[in-house]
């Protein structure tokens, strides 16, 4: 391989390893069929799943779209919050599945006190407002209001847990979803007044992981094109160059934005 393709290699892989990853959060592109806007959004860490809501703090009340695609046509979403722990046994649940006869959506609530019975039930909590869409990429949104309660509210903080499950049986009972390292992770601390969510799953590190390795090849890669091209005077692709400064700029400024998130 000569020197100017090895450049070039390192140059595309660096894009691939940097930039792919900061393209596929898509919650801040994502539209509703009633146009609903919400003060925030964030990409889940796991489930391919995303989180709009708006936290109105003197009345504590939270107003949520939660978006996932359920693995099978006929199945299921959920999104809860847990108000002691932090795994889905003991959330209360908002569940979205379409329904078998009509094919339209619908929400359910679930108080899931234990993995042995998961059928409707009653919140610990006043919601309201529960509705749901389907979307043209096979995905489903949960539309609802949630009363936080006085608890949660002084700190500002909710332990939240979603899944994806692959059907729904009779009396609304729901096939038990997948026990995968995504499934197993999807849960996290919701940080109500500041936007942020963490929890337990790896997908947040892994990227950044993942960038800084990448930011590393193009740093090796822009070194060697510096290089090639002060052996090379007289000789200059400009637009070759004005692509590389662009990439190398945008990466920089990724890799330092991120840094800078908690």
């Amino acid at each position: 391989m000569s020197p100017s393709s090895a450049a070039a290699f390192l140059r595309f892989t660096f894009w691939t390893l940097l930039i792919s990853p900061a393209v596929s959060l898509t919650c801040s592109t994502q539209k509703f069929n009633k146009n609903q806007v919400f003060s925030t959004c964030i990409d889940l860490p796991s489930l391919s799943s995303y989180l709009h809501f708006t936290y109105d703090s003197p009345i504590a009340t939270l107003s949520v779209a939660f978006v996932a695609t359920p693995p099978k046509s006929g199945g299921w979403i959920a999104w809860a919050i847990n108000p002691k722990a932090t795994g889905m046994v003991g959330s209360q649940a908002l569940v979205a599945y379409k329904n078998s006869t009509t094919g339209v959506p619908v929400v359910r609530t679930y108080d899931i006190s234990s993995y042995s019975s998961i059928v409707p039930k009653d919140l610990s909590f006043a919601v309201w407002d529960k509705t749901a869409e389907s979307r043209s990429d096979g995905s489903l949104v949960i539309f609802a209001k949630i009363k936080v309660t006085a608890d949660l509210a002084a700190s500002g903080k909710i332990n939240q847990v979603w899944q994806a499950g692959p059907g729904v049986g009779d009396g609304g009972m729901l096939v038990k979803h997948e026990f995968a390292s995504a499934n197993l992770q999807s849960k996290g601390t919701l940080d109500l007044k500041n936007g942020h969510t963490s929890g337990s799953s790896g997908g947040d590190t892994t990227i950044k992981k993942k960038n800084i390795p990448g930011y590393a090849i193009g740093v090796a890669g822009w070194g060697i094109g510096l290089k090639l091209g002060s052996e090379s005077p007289g000789i200059m692709y400009s637009g070759h160059r004005n692509i590389g400064i662009a990439l190398f700029v945008l990466a920089t400024v990724q890799v330092f934005l991120e840094s800078q998130c908690k």
